[in-house]
């Protein structure tokens, strides 16, 4: 039974985001499958909600792990939904979690302001598409960046998700994970906010920090990113092998 590998992509965006990623784990003959969310993607005309999501990310995990140890990817919103799922009192079948660019409380200010500035941002004529292109355009190079918005954007679900975040328990669930934990943020990352504290509440996760790289570190450094993915599979398959599997 090898790994399986499991993604789930962030804010706004789809599957798609994953490609770089499905590319690479497909030339190393590692199984892999990225998602998507209701209210994304190929689910777009769907409703977000948490429960719904959260749905989402156990189905596939558990069909995942009829064909051996799953190691679940999350980036974004996808990320601190996957820690919340990671860390239920119940642990699910997941043997390694790479969290990515979500080590911040999405709580109070911080998360009204977010709230706030993407409203502000689908205000704009075409809900701001052409700007967020022109990032794109200058932040990413040209073999992803098209990979972020090939599924569509989710202009509609967007505060419906966001909002959701508030009611997520992520202290109580970090300090409940015990399978292999990885915390990859970019350099530049604006969710970095708790990191610090995320690796207090949970001692046995390592950090990754992607130099010259922003919120979009899966895509922005491509090949840094894929590089901390290869070294989880390795220890989940390696955990796998030696038959310790999860501690509860």
């Amino acid at each position: 039974m090898t790994v399986q590998v499991v993604l789930v992509h962030g804010i706004r965006t789809s599957a798609t985001m994953w490609r770089a990623q499905l590319e690479h784990l497909e030339a190393r003959g590692v199984a892999a499958r990225a998602i998507d969310l209701p209210g994304h993607g190929t689910r777009i005309a769907e409703v977000f909600t948490l429960d719904s999501a959260l749905d989402a990310i156990d189905a596939a995990v558990r069909d995942a792990a009829d064909r051996g140890p799953v190691l679940l990817v999350g980036h974004s919103l996808g990320g601190l939904i996957c820690t919340e799922y990671a860390g239920a009192p119940t642990p699910p079948p997941v043997a390694g979690f790479v969290a990515t660019s979500c080590t911040a409380i999405p709580r109070g200010l911080g998360l009204r302001l977010y709230r706030t500035l993407a409203a502000g941002f689908n205000a704009l004529p075409g809900r701001g598409r052409w700007l967020t292109e022109r990032v794109l355009r200058a932040t990413l190079p040209v073999e992803t960046r098209a990979d972020f918005g090939a599924g569509g954007y989710a202009y509609l679900a967007q505060d419906t998700a966001l909002r959701s975040l508030s009611v997520l328990d992520l202290v109580a669930a970090l300090r409940r994970i015990r399978v292999p934990l990885w915390f990859v943020n970019g350099q530049w990352d604006q969710l970095r906010l708790h990191e610090r504290l995320f690796l207090r509440l949970a001692p046995h996760a390592e950090l990754v920090v992607v130099p010259r790289a922003t919120h979009l570190v899966t895509a922005m450094r491509p090949e840094a990113f894929n590089a901390a993915l290869d070294l989880a599979v390795a220890v989940v398959a390696d955990t796998a092998d030696n038959g310790r599997g999860p501690t509860c």
